[in-house]
């Protein structure tokens, strides 16, 4: 167990710490005022996830995801979905090569390190289902012929939750290969006034890559390499175990969910120094990365609960380990 995490090469490279913190402050140029919405998205970034930011419009999603892609040396695709959009607008198609006498792949979007997918919720479900191979295994099959995709990768999808007009509800199985949902929320009242005046200054397509692509898969490595003592590896499955019969859920955590909830505490801890997980990482993270994931029962939305409240009272009724034994 170590005090730091150095996300660096074994030829003495920057630390965890320092590269995290350098995109942070780099997005922060543009994205005012939402440090804890940036803190998750690098979050997820390291994780190997992919993340789904729902709130409404004007409020910044879109920014985020293009200032979190220029500010890293890397390729960066976008799909602005509608019913219209096909599965292969995303994943790309074969097309006949009249000078070569053979079909070429012509790589689609989703062939770039990170992947806007602009209202995903206005795409057909046969479009939806097109990503779920490239989120889960990172790989596109076009006509029996399978295509990887590079380190790093991450979906970036936005969708307005307040407009349902021609939208298309994500399903269970599609919002379980989100690592994290988030929101952005309406900016506090100091940022508001910063916005404004920095309206006509800086803008994503104006930042410039603080990062290179090695930085940040070396990260995603040293995530992996981040202790969870045993203790809390127990205490994130009493933590799924516990949402399985709650009272107000019809639907718990999978086994899928607590090993994200493992990776991205894991990335919490990276992020602050520590080459160790605490409690604290768990709980700061359970919300973000759980909560997309579980289903009320029909009593329990009548009764206007919410699941972020769920998610806080299964962590109330679990008990932490203590020091000792951790």
């Amino acid at each position: 167990m170590t005090e730091t995490t150095n996300a660096g090469t074994a030829s003495g490279g920057p630390s965890f710490t320092d590269v995290f913190g350098r995109i942070a402050d780099n997005i922060g140029q543009v994205i005012r005022g939402k440090d804890e919405a940036v803190r998750l998205a690098l979050l997820c970034l390291v994780s190997e996830g992919h993340l789904l930011v729902e709130d409404v419009p004007g409020v910044g999603k879109t920014s985020l995801a293009k200032s979190l892609a220029a500010s890293i040396d890397c390729s960066f695709g976008r799909v602005q979905f509608t019913p219209d959009v096909l599965p292969t607008d995303v994943v790309g198609v074969n097309i006949w090569s009249e000078q070569e006498r053979v079909f070429e792949f012509r790589a689609g979007p989703v062939f770039n390190n990170i992947v806007l997918g602009d209202e995903i919720n206005r795409a057909s479900p046969k479009t939806q289902a097109a990503l779920l191979e490239a989120m889960e295994e990172r790989q596109v099959t076009v006509d029996r012929t399978t295509h990887e995709l590079a380190r790093p990768f991450m979906v970036f999808a936005t969708q307005n939750p307040i407009e349902h007009e021609g939208t298309y509800p994500l399903p269970e199985s599609q919002l379980d290969r989100f690592l994290m949902r988030v929101t952005m929320g309406y900016p506090e009242r100091a940022a508001a006034l910063d916005i404004l005046d920095t309206h006509d200054g800086t803008h994503a397509t104006s930042l410039g890559p603080v990062a290179t692509v090695q930085e940040v898969i070396a990260m995603t490595d040293a995530v992996k390499g981040v202790h969870v003592a045993p203790s809390l590896k127990e205490y994130i499955v009493s933590i799924a175990e516990a949402s399985r019969t709650h009272h107000a859920l019809s639907l718990g955590i999978s086994p899928r969910a607590t090993l994200n909830l493992q990776r991205v505490s894991q990335a919490s801890a990276a992020s602050h120094g520590r080459g160790y997980v605490v409690p604290d990482d768990i709980k700061a993270i359970a919300i973000p990365v759980l909560a997309h994931r579980l289903a009320l029962t029909p009593d329990a939305q009548l009764q206007g609960i919410k699941v972020d409240g769920v998610v806080a009272d299964v962590l109330g009724g679990v008990a932490v380990p203590t020091a000792a034994e951790r």
